[in-house]
């Protein structure tokens, strides 16, 4: 309408609330604590009780040494059993940025959705890895490889289903059992070690029961299988079904099962069949068809030859179904 304008202007948010996880504990939170602050929010921040020193009071003394006014960075360290249903429901954070498991996450967005607060949930993840028979077997080990075992497979984005043709099931497995024989494990410190131990024993005692009931319904331990304290061995199990406790759970840690399929068909419904999806890897050399395929797979992002631990900073990162609603801090202002 002549003579009549409209503005839109952006402003921070205010408070936001940070809750984040032990694994990766100083890249997760600063990753929101460097956009939010760019854009003139202030933070409070609660680490992992397991980590509160690398997720949140080293970044808080970082930044005071660098000037950082008082008040902007603020760090709250408590069980997330204790406090955080307090510290989401408290009327001061108008955002809560949280990455960690889905249960943990439904409850945060049923909190935070009572007090209508906006939320960013980067939640768990049952990531798939699919190899097709015209895949390049080589180049699809070595993936699977990195995208199973970096950092002990306790990444939200890690591998978790191995899900490879039957026609190049029988090669991919005994190339990828011989790489994965020649992992070293042990104590992190030595720089030869590439699997350490998990972040404590009841990750271990958890994950070894999914094994031993998955066992009981038919896989079978073709490497590994064995931990001590906290230490998991790599372990391989084949054949597994996509109802096995070992397919159907998060593993988070060093443990791959593979799933054997006969048709596209039979992947795609594999692919899809869990309440997941955050992110993806499929190897074939047809990349138009390898594509179209990929578009079905129910997850929010996916890989074309390549393994699944992908994470740009100039790319879209987030999940579909029960893998969390996630929105970069930056473009919340």
């Amino acid at each position: 309408m002549p003579g009549k304008e409209s503005r839109v202007y952006r402003k921070p948010l205010g408070v936001i609330g940070i809750i984040r996880p032990w694994n990766f504990p100083l890249h997760l939170s600063m990753r929101s604590v460097g956009s939010a602050i760019a854009l003139g929010n202030t933070i409070v921040i609660k680490p992992a009780s397991q980590t509160p020193v690398t997720g949140a009071t080293l970044l808080a003394k970082l930044f005071e040494e660098a000037g950082l006014p008082k008040d902007v960075l603020n760090v709250v360290i408590g069980r997330g059993s204790h406090i955080g249903d307090y510290f989401v429901k408290h009327p001061t954070p108008k955002l809560i940025s949280f990455t960690g498991s889905t249960p943990v996450g439904k409850n945060i967005g049923k909190l935070a959705g009572e007090a209508l607060k906006r939320v960013s949930l980067e939640l768990g993840g049952n990531n798939v890895f699919i190899v097709m028979k015209d895949a390049g077997i080589e180049k699809a080990v070595d993936a699977a490889i990195f995208g199973k075992f970096i950092h002990q497979g306790q990444i939200c984005m890690s591998i978790n289903r191995l899900v490879i043709h039957e026609e190049v099931a029988d090669e991919f497995v005994s190339k990828f059992v011989k790489k994965a024989k020649a992992l070293k494990s042990g104590n992190p410190m030595d720089q030869e070690v590439i699997i350490g131990p998990l972040i404590n024993r009841d990750q271990v005692a958890r994950i070894q029961k999914d094994i031993e009931a998955s066992k009981k319904a038919g896989a079978k331990i073709i490497l590994g299988g064995n931990a001590k304290d906290a230490l998991l061995e790599v372990t391989v199990l084949d054949p597994v079904t996509d109802d096995m406790p070992i397919a159907e759970n998060e593993i988070f840690g060093p443990v791959a099962p593979i799933i054997r399929f006969k048709t596209e068909e039979e992947a795609l419904s594999i692919a899809n069949s869990k309440d997941f999806g955050l992110s993806g890897a499929l190897h074939t050399k047809d990349i138009e068809k390898g594509t179209a395929f990929a578009r079905s797979v129910e997850t929010g992002m996916i890989h074309i030859n390549d393994q699944t631990v992908n994470d740009e900073a100039n790319a879209p990162f987030g999940g579909e179904k029960g893998s969390g609603l996630v929105v970069l801090v930056a473009t919340l202002c």
